[in-house]
């Protein structure tokens, strides 16, 4: 797991740490003494964890890295985001366990908090395409097809995955965006058709959010995740390198530069040509 400065600035966001909080909050109250007497029925074993508090929290330490690991968290910010969802539910079992009342208020303060602290999203430049529709996707495909290369991320707002990889995506947009190398995204959640169109899942259980598919001529060329002819999925890991190499956005970025000029160039030529006639 890589730790970069940045993203330790970025957890004094309060949506990281307050969930950090929530994430720790039923151990800390049952290894501290203050809170354990005051929260907890006063016996000689209170702050003490019994074999079923354990097991949950064994349980939550295999499941964490389990799905960390499928929806490939390279990164503190991005372990944290993936994570947070089993932590909270495992603290949720755990105070249920303890109390009923102390179950239920701990999920009305859950309900809260997702409601005033939903997670950061990128707020940086980008360019970035949001089509609305699968028409409207289409037919950007159909635009000047000739030339144009379009790479289109199919995500859902809601898959961890997705978000992780979003200021990925948008970052790349800022670097190798040109005329003829554009970058969208749709929401499939959103426009299921999209999703229909493209054989692609968006259940919660599915393995191809997000789906990156890069179009040439209006036609697709690649896609990450891809899957065999029984429908087997393949597993990738959307990291900048791995989408970079895939993809090899280098070579396609210079392609389009040059299918730039040359239209650039023919366009001065005709022009020149159109006056020779008219002085003729």
């Amino acid at each position: 797991m890589v730790i970069q400065k940045k993203e330790l600035i970025l957890l004094l966001k309060p949506y990281y740490w307050v969930n950090i909080i929530l994430t720790c909050s039923y151990v800390f109250c049952k290894k501290t003494d203050i809170f354990c007497q005051y929260i907890f029925s006063p016996t000689e074993k209170t702050c003490e964890l019994d074999a079923k508090e354990l097991e949950i929290l064994l349980f939550l330490m295999i499941v964490v890295m389990i799905r960390t690991r499928k929806a490939g968290s390279v990164t503190m910010l991005a372990y944290l985001s993936s994570s947070f969802l089993y932590t909270k539910g495992a603290n949720l079992l755990l105070w249920f366990y303890a109390d009923v009342r102390f179950g239920l208020f701990f999920t009305a303060l859950i309900i809260v908090v997702s409601l005033c602290l939903p997670e950061p999203t990128y707020s940086g430049p980008e360019n970035v395409v949001y089509f609305r529709s699968l028409a409207t996707l289409e037919e950007a495909l159909k635009e000047n097809k000739q030339h144009t290369v379009w790479l289109v991320c199919f995500y859902t707002v809601w898959n961890p995955t997705c978000a992780n990889f979003a200021p990925i995506f948008s970052q790349l947009s800022v670097q190798y965006d040109t005329k003829y190398l554009r970058f969208g995204k749709i929401d499939i959640s959103r426009y299921p058709d999209a999703a229909i169109k493209y054989n692609i899942s968006d259940s919660s259980l599915s393995r191809q959010l997000p789906t990156v598919i890069m179009f040439k001529n209006g036609v697709e060329e690649l896609r990450r995740p891809t899957y065999d002819s029984k429908g087997k999925i393949f597993k990738f890991f959307f990291t900048e390198p791995n989408f970079k190499a895939v993809f090899d956005l280098n070579n396609v970025y210079n392609q389009c530069k040059l299918a730039d000029k040359k239209k650039n160039s023919d366009i001065e030529e005709t022009l020149k040509a159109n006056k020779k006639e008219k002085k003729t």
